[in-house]
């Protein structure tokens, strides 16, 4: 269940994006993004610290290891393609502060997010992966 909800959590792949999410915020978290260059290794890292993984803080280690299985799931796939996840949904108000035409890497990307939440993560990954994921 969500922490705060009563609702089911059944993360996506979309969710790792959430923090870079800048529908209707250009003008503010748009503004402090665009700072930064996604395709540089150290901005991104910078954007990844601080704009995606602290979106998650809130959530309890089992929560993050089940955003963590998702990523690592679809990072297994070779022929996957990322971009797809950069590609503003105005129907759905959802656009983050780069289009797919903007990362040149967009499964380099979701890689760098994987190795950083691994890091910082580590523990909670550990003692999630010691449970019975079925009794969650």
């Amino acid at each position: 269940m969500w922490p705060k909800y009563n609702l089911p959590f059944v993360p996506t792949l979309s969710y790792w994006l959430g923090g870079i999410s800048t529908f209707d915020r250009d003008d503010t978290l748009g503004a402090a993004l665009r700072v930064h260059n996604p395709n540089d290794t150290n901005d991104r890292e910078k954007i990844i610290r601080a704009f995606v993984l602290t979106r998650f803080e809130d959530l309890t280690y089992r929560h993050r290891f089940l955003l963590f299985k998702i990523l690592e799931e679809f990072l297994s796939l070779p022929d996957f393609d990322f971009a797809t996840e950069f590609e503003a949904d105005y129907d759905a108000n959802d656009s983050v502060a780069w289009d797919e035409t903007e990362i040149e890497d967009p499964r380099g990307f979701f890689e760098e997010i994987y190795r950083l939440a691994s890091e910082e993560w580590k523990d909670d990954l550990h003692k999630a992966s010691l449970e019975d994921q079925s009794t969650w």
